[in-house]
């Protein structure tokens, strides 16, 4: 399992809502789109969960329709 560093983490987290946002999509349908629970959605985007996998990244960013590098970056 590869995880983020933690720094990567708040900014995947504003990225995230940021992108939530321009689609005007709650953090429930993204969560549905995404195939991830709400809580995840919820602690990745707060940044609570400090080490998010890539995996779920992944989904996040196919879910918003970015690329993983607009999550990132």
């Amino acid at each position: 399992m590869t995880y983020m560093p933690k720094r990567a983490a708040t900014l995947i987290g504003q990225n995230i809502r940021k992108y939530r946002h321009r689609l005007g999509i709650s953090q429930d349908a993204l969560s549905k789109r995404a195939d991830l629970t709400v809580i995840t959605i919820i602690n990745v985007e707060s940044g609570k969960t400090a080490n998010p996998t890539i995996a779920t990244v992944k989904k996040i960013a196919r879910a918003l329709q970015v690329s993983l590098d607009d999550l990132v970056e």
